[in-house]
């Protein structure tokens, strides 16, 4: 998937920057990218995913 800005009218390269970055957001690329970056094992998903789910006090 390709994320492609075009300009807008006098836009400058900053205003662009801003709203590519809104847009990576947007997709969830810049959760993916956070997410793979280090290997998680398995068993560690799974005990995030427990602890995301357990009820609260």
């Amino acid at each position: 998937m390709a994320i492609r800005i075009k300009t807008r009218g006098n836009e400058s390269a900053e205003q662009m920057m801003r709203r590519f970055k809104k847009l990576c957001e947007k997709e969830g690329l810049t959760k993916d990218i956070k997410k793979r970056e280090y290997y998680e094992k398995p068993s560690e998903r799974k005990r995030r995913a427990a602890r995301r789910n357990a009820p609260r006090i």
